[in-house]
């Protein structure tokens, strides 16, 4: 099995650590100091007190590694669609391609069957004019929702905080024998990668907290155990994420948890704050629109009203646009305000 992680940082550390360990042939995609350091002493996975250092074969250009098959993206969602001529090279016949990023995937209404207008559409807000669907082919993609969390401690050392789920599926919900096999090289590395025909449901699940703890942690910089238990924040969180389930049970999904314990579930993390607060605290991009502009879109094409989601998400831009962090632009605009007008 012959992988690439492209975008090898603190997820991508890992997934390429758990799938060596599960025998693939792992090459690297990384960039500046970080891919300075793999190459000159390896890629080091802290995980408790065990330390596992790996010299992977690691380089900014993709073409130097020929065509794979698995290609694993883990990076920013707002940075993959400049990115995929990039990632071209790395793409063969049979190859897959499996976007291991946060938020609502450009791939969602690819073998879908939600009964809307929006199936075999790509989204607007993490694929602007279509640079993924058309450049990479939503045809290649395994699903993927990532729940570890990690970081890059210093150039060239990832370290797992905790969660060992990689939930995979298929986009029309077969269990292929491409999905499985990657599973299972998930499972013999030492992470859990089940295998979900309904992965949308999974994806919602997530989007939920990440559309509304996400945005309101990085407004205030408070974790998620004070946003829960704050009966204000609560109650704005409660708020924003009902009109975000909405939208979700619109397109067909099924919530095995209810609001209240999926609020309950983020303030249960003590101290925790999201990665959207550490991105302004860090003063790095920061990724909005995959995790909240996405459900703004898919409810303007669906003439759905999300006020409350609307307003939070207009104050997190604000606050990212001064700070340097985020850029808005005239075709977002266009798909996220009421009522919904296609980009040109």
């Amino acid at each position: 099995m012959k992988v690439c992680v492209f975008g090898a940082g603190a997820i991508g550390g890992l997934l390429a650590h758990a799938l060596h360990r599960g025998g693939a042939e792992v090459s690297l995609v990384a960039r500046g100091a970080h891919l300075a350091a793999i190459r000159a002493q390896g890629l080091t996975l802290e995980q408790g007190d065990r330390r596992e250092t790996v010299a992977f074969p690691a380089t900014d250009d993709a073409a130097t590694l020929g065509p794979q098959d698995y290609v694993l993206v883990a990076m920013k969602a707002q940075s993959v669609p400049a990115a995929v001529p990039a990632l071209r090279p790395l793409l063969g016949p049979q190859t897959a391609v499996v976007p291991a990023v946060n938020g609502l995937p450009w791939w969602y209404f690819h073998g879908a069957a939600t009964g809307t207008p929006l199936d075999g559409q790509p989204v607007e807000t993490v694929d602007p004019g279509g640079a993924q669907w058309h450049g990479i082919g939503p045809e290649r993609v395994i699903g993927c929702v990532v729940y570890p969390a990690c970081e890059i401690v210093a150039p060239g050392v990832v370290r797992h905080l905790g969660g060992d789920r990689v939930t995979l599926g298929e986009p029309d919900g077969q269990m292929s024998d491409r999905a499985l096999a990657l599973s299972k090289a998930f499972g013999r590395g030492g992470l859990r990668a089940p295998l979900k025909s309904r992965l949308r449901d999974e994806i919602w699940v997530k989007l939920l907290g990440n559309s509304t703890f996400n945005p309101i942690s990085a407004l205030t910089g408070a974790s998620l155990d004070l946003l829960g238990r704050d009966p204000a924040c609560r109650a704005v969180i409660r708020d924003a994420m009902t009109e975000a389930r909405a939208v979700g049970l619109a397109l067909g999904a099924h919530f095995a948890v209810g609001i209240e314990r999926r609020i309950d579930g983020g303030a249960e993390i003590i101290g925790h704050k999201p990665s959207t607060r550490h991105d302004i605290e860090a003063g790095r991009p920061v990724e909005l629109d995959a995790l909240v502009s996405t459900v703004q879109e898919l409810a303007r094409r669906l003439g759905l009203a999300t006020p409350v989601l609307d307003t939070v998400a207009a104050l997190a831009r604000m606050q990212a646009e001064v700070l340097g962090l985020y850029t808005r632009t005239p075709a977002l605009e266009a798909v996220i305000t009421p009522p919904y007008r296609p980009a040109d």
